[in-house]
């Protein structure tokens, strides 16, 4: 974990929420608190930052729900001791969180001006335990594999079998299954000595996991 953030000004409404939702994990709410998500959308969407909904950040691109951004780290199941793979840094709002919980944080993002402002807003958090970087999320990042978790921010068509490769045995995996489909589906991937297990974890929504940088 990093430096210590500047104190955020959540609304206890939201996290009282979060946790009517379904995020129970006090790890995972405190981080959440403690993460001022004003900071990470447009001056536009400012006085909505902590409603709970996701926004726009440009290239057709959101910041993530904040109830999802809570049920998909708490379905990580991190300690302080892990390496984790984020596919899909965005706003790096979800990856200020994972910060906050996991020993270090690895970001891809596609978009090369999205992955430079969720730096500067990481770097002014004192985030220093995140390395990013524009690129193919689909392809992972081999160079640091394996990793103990995978968070996957954008929906693939089915589990993507090279991100499942990166994962270290016993890695758990998070990614919205379903791409275009209007119907997607958060799933859960273990590895496991008998190969990758899922288990769907309920119905979500995001844009789809494409391959390629878009702007370098």
């Amino acid at each position: 974990m990093a430096g210590e953030p500047r104190k955020a000004r959540v609304p206890a409404a939201l996290i009282a929420e979060l946790r009517a939702g379904g995020v129970t994990a006090k790890a995972v709410l405190d981080a959440i608190a403690e993460i001022p998500r004003e900071s990470f959308v447009p001056p536009a969407f400012r006085a909505r930052a902590y409603d709970n909904v996701a926004l726009p950040i440009g290239f057709e691109q959101t910041i993530s729900q904040p109830l999802v951004v809570g049920l998909m780290t708490q379905a990580l199941e991190l300690t302080d001791r892990m390496k984790v793979l984020e596919i899909g840094t965005g706003s790096g709002y979800q990856t200020a969180v994972l910060a906050r919980l996991a020993r270090r944080v690895y970001t891809i993002e596609r978009h090369g001006e999205l992955r430079r402002e969720a730096e500067r807003r990481l770097a002014a958090l004192r985030l220093t335990n995140v390395t990013a970087r524009t690129g193919d999320g689909s392809l992972g990042w081999r160079e640091q594999a394996p990793f103990q978790r995978i968070l996957v921010t954008a929906a693939a068509a089915d589990v993507p079998p090279v991100l499942v490769d990166q994962l270290a045995p016993g890695g758990v995996m998070i990614v919205p299954i379903g791409a275009d489909d209007p119907m997607q589906h958060l799933v859960r991937v273990r590895r496991t000595d008998r190969g990758a297990e899922t288990e769907d974890l309920g119905p979500v929504k995001f844009v789809p996991l494409v391959g390629e940088p878009a702007v370098s």
